[in-house]
């Protein structure tokens, strides 16, 4: 096996070099840092756990690494993760990456640097390359939601094809036929499983979906779905919506009120998560339920265990199971839609 003097020499570096890359990145220039991690990966270098030993009496910290907490999402995970360690004695520190990548890396560094004995994370993105130097730097990792089902590594999140399948099953036992699924497909793989549950479950019906494609999961992308949808003849409107998060459906809810396209009589809207407003929109919405805490406080546990165990810690996959929440949203198909209002 390759050792640290190994790296050293075919990076042309001294030991200490590699050493700081691995535990202390902010210490080494950007070039020599990205060279000595090159060898690393070429030679299969892998530290010896037994270095990241800390000393006795020393609380363990975890490390969580959010994508964006301007996502109350993301929000109640932190909340679950900071509950279950707190419970076990072990401190939490919070990095916010705010759905940027240069950021994140930042923010990794920033976590190594302090030491921390395992890292949780929701990544900006789903690849998984640059997290690859965690491993090198023997540092346990947890994915939380954004996570390729794939993955080796241990994570948690919901189980996304089977959130899909039941707002799919509810549309389908309410009588809809014209139905659409409005959000961010082909570019994350959250999106993609719950589209892929909801139009399994349709296609059991012998029914299909439309699909509007949105940039993103924010308000301002439902409301141009909503406009979208809003200045389509009355015949080719959907009688449902199913969106890929609540931020899309409250955005379709807000710009439907203002072009007088009524819910549920006119289109049935589901959402996805179940955020804290969902009940109380203008329009009690009908939403999938993703236990967010819960992800928080599984994902500290599934660290812990890695922490504990060392090489002897088998890698976990956790799907969470979904529950549809049936609020004032969505309702039957009504064969006689009455005119919409003229628009303002």
């Amino acid at each position: 096996m390759a050792t640290i003097h190994d790296v050293a020499r075919h990076a042309g570096v001294s030991a200490g070099t590699v050493s700081n890359v691995l535990n202390r990145p902010g210490y080494v220039s950007v070039d020599t840092r990205e060279r000595v991690l090159r060898v690393i990966a070429d030679l299969g270098f892998t530290p010896s756990r037994v270095a990241r030993k800390f000393p006795p009496g020393r609380q363990r910290t975890l490390g969580l690494a959010l994508a964006d907490l301007a996502n109350p999402f993301f929000v109640d995970v932190a909340i679950g993760a900071e509950e279950e360690a707190k419970s076990l004695g072990v401190g939490v520190v919070m990095v916010h990456s705010g759905e940027d990548a240069g950021r994140e890396q930042d923010n990794l560094d920033v976590l190594v640097q302090q030491r921390v004995h395992g890292i949780m994370i929701t990544p900006v993105h789903e690849d998984e390359s640059l997290l690859d130097r965690l491993d090198a730097r023997g540092i346990p990792l947890v994915f939380v939601d954004r996570v390729s089902e794939r993955s080796e590594r241990c994570w948690v999140k919901t189980d996304d094809v089977a959130g899909g399948r039941l707002a799919g099953e509810h549309l389908g036992a309410l009588g809809h036929e014209h139905i659409a699924f409005a959000g961010s497909l082909g570019k994350t793989v959250q999106v993609d499983r719950r589209y892929d549950g909801f139009a399994e479950a349709l296609s059991s019906a012998g029914r299909g979906a439309e699909r509007l494609i949105t940039d993103s999961w924010r308000i301002a992308d439902g409301r141009m779905v909503g406009a979208a949808l809003a200045g389509r003849t009355r015949d080719r409107l959907p009688t449902a919506v199913m969106c890929a998060n609540d931020y899309i459906a409250l955005g379709i809810l807000a710009e439907f009120a203002r072009h007088g396209i009524r819910v549920p009589e006119d289109v049935t809207i589901i959402g996805f998560d179940d955020h804290s407003w969902a009940e109380a929109a203008t329009v009690p919405m009908t939403t999938v339920r993703q236990p967010r805490e819960v992800l928080g406080r599984r994902a500290v546990r599934l660290l812990l265990d890695e922490i504990d165990h060392g090489d002897a810690h088998v890698h976990a996959h956790e799907l969470l199971e979904p529950t549809l929440i049936v609020r004032s949203s969505s309702a039957a198909p009504r064969l006689g839609r009455s005119p919409r209002v003229s628009r303002a």
